[in-house]
């Protein structure tokens, strides 16, 4: 079963339920008022008095001496008490008491805890007696009492008091000693005191009356009364004189602390100091004074078992100070939390203005009826009146506070760091807070439990960790959610001082205070240079990748076979929906220009600027108020403090650009532009941010750091018989279906042990189209390999055709087709090649002939007969033929057969033909033949013009790869890259 809040077991009083204004003097009794029958009836009917007055062991104790001493027993008893408490400790309370069992007498015996005081007297009545008030703060001897009302005008405090004990017969002794204002010796007060009559003398607020009428001579002449009264009381066996001499200690001027020591050193000796309340009965003084109370109900009691058990359970973590039995602690103090009481009388109680009962009281009382009414409200739902559930926020409550604190400077820490204002920083932390600590109140619970541990009177009075979890911890709340809150608090609040664990309110503004003033005037452009700054610090550690910073344009970033990092600028984040058009862009154009080596790029991009720019705002705010220190008069732990928190700004900034560059982009091997979000990274995930990020695409397979000559035979360009290491190299930057390289140190790892293991060869080539330099099965380290057009790779097939001897292959005839006249001669020539398609001698060749005749040289002589016949020539088991066209012309005339020739072609000056040109299919076998049999034949003829058209298609289509590396290939010559597809 949950526990019950407070309010629903135990009922205010009612003024308290009703939330009626209340002021201190309502907690103040006024001695006065009751000997004249206008105090309020909780003070002037005996009976209510005792049922809201709680007997201390003290008060007892004063109790049953005055009556054992007024019932004729000297024994065990003191004829003077003096009533030494501090300011508002509740001595004119224990004199009212004194003076409701004396005027009441036997009537009194049936009253509240009057039982105890007869026992503890060892008597069996009340005697009743004569009682006699004198009140310094409201007797005048200037004018007098009475005199117009039909009795005496007493002018002294000896003429009132001789009054009330005995009336004009009594007061006609001292009557001439009234007159002069001169105290009246021993025999005269023995005299004025009735024999044989109990006689109670009760004075109360003595200073003021010295203070007032110190000047006049009656200040001396009243101490000199003072102590023959004494003196006299103590020789008489049914006379009591209880004394109250304190005002304010605050108040006194040099001359009242005189007169206060005078007469404390006389009462001391004279009389028998009187504590009226010890530590351990306060609780249940104010219980009775702000509750309807009857004992503690079975749901408090539950409510405190569950406390001390979980004081048990944590006690390593709690004030060592604290109650060996805490169950009994908190049964003591319930409603209220033992640290509320432990509080005022640990530190607040040697303030110079605090009212040790009264002050309590008023402030408890105000607390009590605030709490109540916001319970009941439904706002919540506390176990106890903790510390921190103190209504600092209402202006009642406040001002007590601060009037017991004597000062109201930290009015501005309260409203500003606590509560008053509807953004004060521990409202608003609650507000931002996870749920278990924003239904607590937790932020304002620890730091209303800070002002009160730290602005009592003690000297560097500071409220310790373990002192705040024992004031705002319960069983239903994580004890470590304690120093969370600390921790915001401490990081926002403006008037919080910290150190070693130490917390403290002052009227001092602190570095957060400083540090909020000095953001607001730090600029944009400062923080975007910053900002930048860091990033480009944060991003230079690390080696491998080159890095462009903050590309505003594509030519910003070179068009090169190299792995290149650009780090976009803080406004380009993703929360700009430009951001990724601008990259894409960037990615594909250089200038003008298409880019070539698109995957060469790797885009870093923010998440958000804003965190970054705040962070930086704070360093630059940090560095200012650093650069101020002397002039802003830090004290020595502010400078400690400033050191520690600017080198946490600059860790902060460093730690957010790792957070916020947590983005990457590439081009995906769908050839569009693919994001990356690494998640939620920090410094300490990697040595660098390039390492996290190489790291990051070497696993997603982006990147790699080596390749296999197998990689290599796999993706072969099927055009290629020699593949150029230079194109190979630009393959892994130009090409997103191909990984990223790191360098081109691992093409060339790559292509070393490649040839190590026959996998491919290392060769160049010459001008005839031998290989030279030619590696196969050679060991060769990266520096052997050089990244070039000029050199290549070739399959391992290629490599043992090209190792065995030449062997002759082919033979090709030139020319292969001619048209002869009969009788025409004509010379065939034979080139032959080898297996690897280079020129080599012809051995043995035999020609033959299907008609005309041909001789060993091959020159052909043609025959008589018209027709089409073949040439062929033969070597080595190899053949090649050409044809042959033999035809008699016609002459075409009037009666002609022959048909017209036409015209010849046309002649240069030089009479030979001017131009040569030829369309036709080439065979894919043929295409580097063709280059060097026909076209290197042109290579330096200004008028060479070659027009190239294209066709592939394919049964399986062509993939998007082989569409791009065309694209690429035909740029890096220069070409246009617009391709037709269908």
């Amino acid at each position: 079963m949950a526990l019950k809040p407070w309010y629903k077991v135990v009922t205010p009083r009612e003024d308290l339920r009703e939330g009626r204004p209340l002021d201190a003097s309502e907690f103040a009794v006024h001695l006065d008022q009751i000997r004249d029958g206008r105090a309020p009836i909780d003070y002037q009917e005996p009976r209510h008095f005792f049922e809201r007055t709680y007997l201390t062991q003290n008060l007892t104790i004063l109790a049953a001496e005055t009556v054992r001493r007024l019932s004729g027993i000297t024994t065990e008893t003191s004829a003077v008490f003096n009533m030494a408490t501090q300011f508002g400790g509740g001595k004119t309370h224990a004199l009212s008491v004194l003076y409701h069992l004396a005027n009441s007498g036997p009537e009194a015996d049936g009253l509240p805890g009057v039982r105890r005081i007869l026992e503890r007297a060892a008597i069996n009545t009340i005697p009743r007696a004569n009682v006699a008030v004198f009140v310094g703060t409201e007797f005048d001897s200037l004018s007098g009492r009475g005199g117009d009302d039909g009795t005496p005008n007493r002018k002294t405090p000896w003429g009132e008091l001789a009054f009330q004990l005995g009336g004009d017969d009594t007061f006609a002794i001292v009557a001439e000693h009234d007159r002069q204002l001169i105290a009246p010796a021993g025999d005269v007060i023995h005299k004025m005191i009735p024999d044989n009559i109990p006689c109670l003398i009760l004075m109360d607020e003595l200073m003021n009356y010295v203070s007032r009428n110190r000047k006049s001579g009656l200040a001396s002449q009243f101490y000199d009364f003072l102590q023959n009264l004494s003196e006299t009381a103590r020789g008489m066996k049914n006379v009591v004189l209880a004394v109250s001499i304190p005002a304010s200690e605050l108040e006194m001027t040099a001359e009242d602390q005189s007169d206060y020591d005078r007469f404390k050193k006389l009462l001391d000796r004279v009389g028998k100091p009187i504590f009226m309340s010890a530590e351990s009965e306060t609780a249940e003084i104010i219980r009775r004074r702000l509750f309807e109370w009857g004992g503690l109900p079975d749901d408090g009691i539950k409510v405190c078992s569950e406390y001390a058990d979980w004081i048990i359970d944590n006690r390593t973590q709690l004030p060592d100070w604290f109650a060996t039995d805490p169950r009994e602690a908190f049964l003591a103090s319930y409603p209220f939390h033992p640290s509320v009481l432990s509080v005022f009388e640990r530190k607040w109680q040697v303030l110079p203005r605090f009212q040790q009962t009264r002050g309590i009281l008023r402030l408890l009382a105000l607390w009590v009826s605030n709490a109540y009414a916001e319970g009941f409200k439904g706002a919540h739902r506390d176990h106890l009146i903790g510390l921190g559930t103190a209504p600092l926020d209402d202006s009642l409550f406040q001002a007590a506070v601060f009037e017991q604190l004597g000062e109201n400077r930290l009015i501005g820490a309260v409203t500003t760091d606590i509560c008053g204002k509807k953004d004060a920083h521990a409202l608003h932390l609650d507000k931002e807070s996870v749920d278990a600590i924003k239904k607590a109140r937790l932020h304002r619970k620890v730091a209303t439990s800070i002002f009160f541990e730290s602005n009592g009177g003690m000297a560097n009075a500071e409220a310790t960790v373990p002192e705040l979890r024992l004031a705002v911890g319960d069983p239903e709340q994580d004890i470590a959610n304690v120093e969370t809150v600390l921790d915001n608090l401490t990081s926002n609040c403006y008037y919080l001082s910290t150190e070693r664990n130490r917390y403290r309110f002052g009227i001092k503004p602190n570095l957060i205070k400083l540090l909020a003033d000095r953001r607001a005037n730090i600029q944009g452009p400062a923080i975007d240079e910053r900002v930048r700054e860091q990033v480009q610090k944060v991003f230079s550690e690390g080696l491998g990748v080159e890095r462009v910073y903050f590309p505003a344009k594509s030519s910003t970033v070179a068009d090169r076979a190299v792995l290149t990092l650009a780090v976009m600028d803080s406004e380009y984040s993703l929360q700009n929906k430009r951001t990724l058009t601008i990259i894409d862009e960037m990615t594909r154009s250089y200038g003008t220009s298409a880019r070539t080596f698109k995957s060469a790029v790797i885009w870093a991009i923010p998440e958000s600027d804003t965190a970054l720019k705040e962070e930086a705002r704070k360093l630059l705010a940090w560095e200012e108020i650093n650069k101020d220190k002397a002039s802003l008069r830090l004290d020595e732990s502010q400078i400690k403090q400033l050191e520690i928190d600017l080198k946490k700004a600059k860790s902060d900034l460093k730690e957010s650009v790792w957070r916020t560059y947590k983005n990457l982009a590439l081009l995906g091997k769908d050839n569009k532009l693919r994001l990356i979000d690494m998640g939620l990274i920090h410094s300490s995930a990697a040595s660098s941010m390039l390492q996290l990020i190489l790291n990051r695409l070497m696993q997603d397979g982006d990147i790699t750091d080596g390749i296999s000559a197998a990689f290599l035979i796999r993706n072969w360009p099927p055009a290629f018989t020699e593949w150029s290491i230079k194109s190979v190299r630009d393959m892994f930057f130009a090409s997103p279906q191909f990984p990223r390289i790191l360098n081109q140190k691992i093409v060339k790892d790559g292509i070393a042990k490649g040839v190590a293991n026959k996998v491919i060869a290392y060769v160049g080539k010459t001008s005839v189209g031998e290989y030279k330099p030619f590696y196969y099965g050679d060991v060769l380290s990266e520096n052997d390999i050089e990244i070039s057009e000029d050199m290549y790779i070739i399959k391992a097939e290629e490599a043992e055709k090209y190792k065995e001897p030449p062997t002759l292959t082919t033979l090709k005839i030139n020319p292969g087709q001619v048209r002869m006249k009969p009788g025409d001669k004509q010379t065939f020539m034979v080139d032959g090649y080898d297996q690897l398609g280079r020129s080599i001698e012809v051995p043995d060749l035999i020609w033959t002939i299907t008609g005309g005749v041909i001789d060993s040289q091959g020159v052909y002589t043609a025959g008589n007969d018209q027709g089409s016949f073949i040439v062929k020539a033969s070597a080595a088991k190899v053949n090649s033929t050409a044809n042959v066209a033999i035809s008699i012309p016609m002459s075409k005339g009037p009666g002609g057969d022959n048909p017209d020739p036409g015209p010849e072609p046309p002649k240069g000056k030089s009479g030979k033909l001017s131009k040569l040109a030829w369309n036709g299919d080439l065979p894919p076998q043929k295409w580097m033949n063709f280059y060097s049999k026909v076209l290197a034949r042109f290579a330096s003829t200004q008028g060479l013009k070659i027009n190239v058209s294209i066709e592939v298609e394919s049964d399986g289509g062509v993939s998007e790869q082989k569409i791009e590396e065309t694209r690429s290939a035909l740029r890096e010559l220069g070409l246009d890259d617009e391709i037709e597809l269908e």
